[in-house]
């Protein structure tokens, strides 16, 4: 893609963002679209100017048409736990709903089209690490169903948009991401951390802290995202970090990098949370050329000045 017009949904989220400032600095024109139920204006800020970028309020789960794009990325869903606890209703239409009036509108001008799944279509593993090939264990009326089923027929549109309309879709299943901009309050492992070590408060301990995730630092995401939307695999590919710690190893490079003093709080493991998690990337590592560059210990140090601002908002 050279000098491309590029809609991007779910651009005021946190990977939204990202992905955004990523494709200008490619020099493409980029439409970005939100509701802002979950994403924030403030993240597009450092735009405001820029002639190259254009935002739209807009809900997707309504159809639309902004006119002709070369590309869409399709980054609309509430994400965090908190989020989709919180708007479950709506995180099922815009996996829904809202993809397919995306598809629609690749499919009108021919754009390619590339949809942000996660790990979550994996469930609570039984296969480890998660390979793409993998159906997954997932409860699909538990709490956790209404974001891990969203995204699993959101898979099944994307693909069948490929098949039956020959869109030419990508699906990349994005593995836990952190860095500036993550939302401070969501209740995900990295910004739970960081807020609760920076206020110095106890970090809380979901369960015995021994199960696991895989912690991929955002550029990294967004480098291997990009990369599969220049390449010609339809079907879906883990994009992640293959570094695997337990919450309490986690806790404790948090811990370590801020210098706080803060203890461990351990409460119930929520129902459904999965034991553990980490990607297989044999496919991206040879069909993209792709890995991840940015260590956990190094990732939490770029993401540090952002928390502590956030912290120090709050007084």
């Amino acid at each position: 893609m050279s000098n491309k017009l590029i809609l991007v949904t779910g651009a005021a989220g946190f990977l939204g963002s990202h992905l955004t400032d990523a494709l200008l600095a490619e020099g493409h024109d980029v439409l970005g679209v939100d509701n802002l139920a979950t994403g924030k204006l403030d993240n597009l800020a450092h735009l405001k100017g820029e002639s190259r970028f254009r935002f739209e309020q807009k809900d997707i789960c309504e159809p639309f048409d902004f006119g002709h794009v070369d590309y869409v990325f399709n980054l609309a869903s509430p994400a965090s736990p908190v989020d989709y606890y919180r708007l479950g209703i709506e995180t099922l239409l815009v996996g829904s709903a809202g993809t397919i009036n995306t598809l629609e509108v690749a499919k009108k001008y021919g754009a390619g089209y590339l949809h942000a799944s996660t790990s979550e279509c994996y469930g609570d593993p039984e296969v480890h690490p998660q390979v793409e090939s993998y159906w997954g264990n997932v409860n699909p009326i538990g709490p956790r169903s209404v974001y891990d089923e969203a995204k699993r027929f959101s898979e099944a549109a994307v693909t069948a948009y490929n098949r039956y309309h020959h869109v030419n879709t990508h699906l990349v299943r994005i593995f836990n991401t952190y860095g500036p901009r993550l939302q401070a309050n969501d209740g995900r492992v990295i910004s739970n951390f960081m807020m609760q070590a920076l206020r110095g408060v106890p970090l809380t301990i979901y369960g015995d802290g021994k199960q696991t995730r895989s912690f991929c630092y955002v550029s990294d995401l967004i480098a291997g995202i990009l990369a599969l939307s220049k390449s010609d695999e339809h079907l879906p590919t883990n994009i992640g970090n293959p570094g695997e710690f337990t919450m309490i190893e986690c806790a404790q490079e948090v811990l370590a990098l801020t210098g706080s003093k803060s203890e461990l709080t351990f409460q119930p493991l929520p129902q459904d949370d999965p034991k553990q998690r980490k990607p297989d990337i044999t496919k991206a590592k040879s069909l993209l050329g792709w890995e991840p560059k940015v260590p956990l210990r190094e990732g939490l140090a770029k993401s540090l000045d952002y928390f502590k601002a956030c912290v120090a908002a709050e007084k």
